[in-house]
């Protein structure tokens, strides 16, 4: 585990403390001709050999350098086939972070993966995934009919108040699994001060109304999740 946090550190200095911005965009820009790239593959292997600390372990340092180097220099040439840059990104750190892990464990890689496996909390994948995109589904079926009577007069960021909604059930899911109860009185406290200009300039009892009752069904959807795992585990 040691070895495998020590990579994981050194990817994570290389890849965003020691890269600044006009490399990833001369990297976009010029790709496999970028100067910048081949700095930033000589980076990665310098702070991972540094942390390391081991002339032994130099062929892992070099086999993390180039498969950085295909890593990256294939996200470059997909961008253009997202629409959103936020896609390949993920896939990148995900493919980098698995190259972390099969040089970690590469001595017993099948067996320490299947042990992982066997290692998942099924139910408490299943609250989080339930308190996600289901939870919005079941809320949004639920208010159907009390948002067709709220006109709204500003302008918001697309699909927000459904991301808001997963993160704050993700968060009281979360303090319930601690046993944080009180965390949970925090947050609502802290949604009503951010709420309370909205309610304040609008004037409005059914927009009150509607943002209160959406608020404490997504609570209790995620109080429900939290309880059901903890009551069953």
């Amino acid at each position: 585990m040691l070895l495998f946090t020590k990579l994981l550190l050194a990817h994570l200095i290389g890849d965003f403390m020691l890269q600044p911005t006009r490399w990833v965009v001369h990297k976009e820009v010029h790709k496999m001709a970028s100067g910048y790239l081949y700095l930033h593959i000589l980076v990665h292997f310098g702070v991972t050999m540094l942390l390391l600390w081991n002339l032994d372990l130099w062929f892992w340092a070099v086999v993390i350098a180039v498969t950085h180097y295909f890593i990256d220099l294939g996200k470059m040439y997909a961008l253009h086939l997202f629409k959103q840059r936020s896609i390949p990104f993920f896939i990148d750190q995900l493919l980098h972070v698995v190259v972390l892990y099969s040089c970690a464990y590469h001595a017993n890689l099948l067996e320490h993966s299947l042990f992982l496996i066997s290692e998942v909390d099924w139910s408490l994948v299943t609250a989080i995934v339930f308190v996600g995109g289901p939870s919005s589904i079941i809320m949004a079926q639920l208010l159907e009919g009390m948002s067709d009577r709220i006109s709204l007069d500003h302008k918001s960021l697309p699909n927000a108040g459904k991301y808001i909604g997963i993160i704050e059930r993700l968060f009281v899911l979360g303090f319930i699994v601690m046993g944080r109860w009180e965390a949970i009185g925090l947050l609502i406290a802290a949604k009503s001060v951010f709420r309370f200009n909205d309610l304040k300039e609008g004037n409005s009892r059914k927009l009150t109304e509607y943002i209160l009752i959406g608020t404490l069904m997504s609570f209790g959807l995620a109080m429900i999740a939290g309880i059901i795992y903890i009551n069953t585990n």
